[in-house]
């Protein structure tokens, strides 16, 4: 069954995983979490299959590398929030 995740919320969903996680590992935990975008969706566990890093050792870490591996479209306008943060 597929989780729907907003994007603003993914962080907390990161921090369930067991760390230090391989990107292979952590890309197969969240394989079945689809991001809500502000211009769509993403399946997070083909997000992170998509960083740079082999592995994380903290929830923190891989937060970034999300961050990072999207494109600046899906964060939304510059200064707008999503409502619910």
């Amino acid at each position: 069954m597929t989780e729907d995740v907003k994007l603003s919320r993914v962080e907390s969903r990161l921090r369930e995983l067991s760390y230090p996680i391989s990107r292979s590992e952590a890309a197969a935990e969240c394989s079945d979490v689809e991001l809500q975008l502000a211009d769509g969706e993403a399946n997070l566990g083909a997000v992170i299959a998509d960083t740079g890093s082999e592995s994380f050792d903290g929830p923190n870490e891989l937060y970034e590398e999300v961050q990072n591996a999207l494109p600046i479209e899906a964060l939304g306008e510059p200064g707008q929030s999503d409502g619910d943060a």
